[in-house]
Order: structure tokens, then sequence, then C-alpha cells
């Protein structure tokens, strides 16, 4: 793998990055509070907001709608949401960098493979893969473009290069783009699903050896910042179609490791789904792999489950493979990355607690239900 080098950051870029971020903070307006008249009753939301705020055009509001920034009754709402009347919408509106502006940033890079049609990086864990709300820079977008003077802007001049996106606190394999024709071709791909990308996880509690998670993603109700399954339909919003696969590599105490592979890729999908499927990721505290956790693990266990969780600052998932066939020299590209320190250090405190699955009366999945002298079942085992 090709190391960047971490030479100083130029300070003109520096200073650049942060006087953009100063002045979109500043225009940030204070939240406004609306009241749906009947006059206005039956409106769409977006047409309405276009209607009543200064400076606000109708792009600009779907996205804030997009990233929750608008409510409805304290919920957050659909572009094409119905106005009814006594609605009372609340506009946060958030800082904005221009359009496309988008600074290159020294941040050092893990190039795993590049040509001049695209770039296979490994994303470290903590990095934002690229500028949206409440991060102005900083991201793997702003340091490929200080890396690679030509990227795509495909995927609009916010993105630059951005293929396809990784949450800031999962680490490994990700592709990006260095012209439009490329990217197209890769968007496309991965509708096809035609590129191949496996995860490792660690998660709670002991799963299922293999299995399907079929249920559609969309906003969480009462969270924008969280994804939640829908099905089928939240207040007539549906969500979206959302398949994961995965099988178990090992079994702990308390504890799985798991390898998954995505049907689709909706945003945090694999966190999302094994949550939902009651295994949540762990060290993930946004979907109830964190602390919370705790109570749900044997009380014999719950000291080293307390001594995992410290192991992990945040979620344990890694981008592990990836594969496609290139779309410009139609070779076929494969690439590995290895599990990042924090990780393999949890599986190595987890190897004490390893449970090996050698008979049926072991086997925690077995029915149960018509043996004599089982009476109860443990919900936590």
């Amino acid at each position: 793998m090709k190391k960047t080098p971490a030479t100083p950051a130029k300070k003109a870029a520096s200073k650049s990055v942060k006087k953009v971020a100063k002045k979109a903070a500043k225009k940030a307006d204070e939240p406004v509070r609306l009241i749906v008249s009947v006059e206005d009753a039956g409106t769409r939301i977006d047409r309405y907001l276009g209607e009543k705020l200064e400076n606000a055009s109708r792009t600009r509001i779907q996205r804030w709608l997009h990233d929750g920034a608008i409510h409805v009754n304290e919920e957050p709402v659909r572009k094409s949401r119905m106005l009814e009347p006594g609605d009372v919408i609340l506009v946060t509106r958030p800082p904005e960098i221009p359009e496309g502006h988008v600074e290159p940033e020294n941040i050092p890079l893990d190039i795993v493979y590049e040509d001049k049609y695209l770039v296979v990086v490994n994303k470290p864990k903590g990095l934002v893969t690229h500028p949206g709300h409440g991060v102005p820079g900083g991201t793997l977008a702003n340091a490929l473009l200080y890396h690679y003077k030509r990227l795509s802007d495909f995927g609009g001049a916010d993105r630059p290069g951005i293929v396809h996106r990784l949450d800031r606190d999962t680490s490994g394999l990700l592709v990006a783009a260095r012209d439009n024709v490329t990217h197209a071709a890769l968007s496309a791909m991965l509708a096809e699903r035609t590129i191949h990308r496996t995860y490792q996880a660690i998660v709670w509690r002991e799963a299922p050896p293999e299995g399907k998670i079929d249920a559609p993603l969309g906003r969480h109700p009462r969270d924008p910042v969280k994804r939640a399954v829908i099905a089928p339909t939240y207040r007539g919003v549906p969500g979206k179609p959302a398949v994961t696969h995965y099988k178990v590599l090992a079994w702990y105490q308390f504890a799985s490791h798991v390898e998954v592979t995505l049907e689709t890729g909706r945003t945090h999908q694999i966190r999302v789904h094994f949550a939902h499927a009651g295994h949540s990721v762990a060290g993930d505290a946004l979907y109830g792999g964190g602390e919370s956790m705790l109570g749900r693990v044997p009380p014999l266990f719950q000291t080293p489950a307390a001594g995992l969780l410290k192991r992990l600052p945040s979620q344990a998932l890694h981008a592990v493979k990836l594969s496609f066939i290139h779309p410009r020299t139609k070779k076929k590209l494969s690439f590995e990355s290895p599990l990042p320190r924090e990780f393999s250090d949890a599986l190595k405190f987890l190897e004490k607690f390893k449970r090996d699955i050698v008979s049926d009366d072991m086997d925690p999945y077995r029915d149960r239900s018509h043996d004599a002298d089982e009476t109860e079942t443990d919900e936590n085992g």
C-alpha cells in the first residue's frame, strides 16, 4: 500500500478552509417558526417554504428537508409532505459552504491502488467521506483534491471523486473516480450490484450462524441523524429496500464476529439491520451497541463485556474486501484491507470467551421447546 507523505499543510489552504467555515457559520440564521394557515393548507412543504423564506431556493429547501433541518410538528418530513391547517414548521438553517466549494487539504491517505481513472483508498476511522452538514472540511474529499488535482464532479462539485461513502467511524476500502466517465460507470455498477463489498463486524450476543436481513430503511421518525426500519410505511413515507447478508466467523459467550455482504447500500444499513435483529454492532452507541447493551448481557459476562467496550471507542465495523471489473481497462480488481488495530485487539480480548459449537446440546439455536426439562429460555443468551 502507498502511504502519501504527511508533509505540513499549506498555510494558505488551511486559512482558506477556516475562512469559509467562519463565513458559513455567520450566514446561519436563527430558527424560523411558521404556522400553516387555512389558506395555505394542501400546499407541498417545499413549495410553501420557497414562498415564505427569503434567500432560500427550492433546491436548498429540499436539501434541508433531506438533511432533517426542517420539522413539522416536531418531526422530520419529506419534501412531498402536504401541509394541514395548524401545522407548526420549524426551520433550522444549517451553516453552508458555498456550492461546490471544497478546499484541498493535506490529509495523509492510505492509497491501495491508483491509475489515471480511479483510486482505491483505505479510509481510517474518524474521517468523514465528504463535506456536509456541520462538516465544512477535513474530509476524504478534501484529501483527495490535494493529492489528485483532477477528480470527477459527476456526484456534485461538493463531492469530488466520491462514488460511495463509509460512515465516519467505519473504516476500510472505498473507491473514488478521477473522471466523469469512470464515475458514471462505477455508479451504474453499484446500482447493478457488480461492485462487491465485504465487511467484518463484532456484534453483541450470539447471532444465528448465518442469515439474511431484509428490512426497508428510512429516516428515523424522531431523530433526523438516525435511520430506522420502516415497514411498510411511516405516515405515508415508504422505506427504501435494504438487504444484508451475513455469516458468523466466531462465537463468543456474549458476542459474535461476523462477515457481512450487502445487496443494497443504504445509509447506516449494517448498523441499523443488526440493531433491528437484536445484535447491535459493538461500540455503536447511536444504535444501542454501547453501554446500554450491557444490561442484555448475562450477569456472569457483564464485566468482560464492559472490557470489550473499553477497547472500542466506536463501532467495530470495517470494509475488508472490495472487488469489481475496472470500467475502463476491463481488468478484475480485488483488494483486501487488514483489520484496524483496535478491532484486532478486541478479537484477541474475546478469544478467552470463544465458544465452539460441537453438539446439538451446546447449540443455542436448536429448538428446545419440546425438551422435557426445559421450562424457561434466557433472552440474553
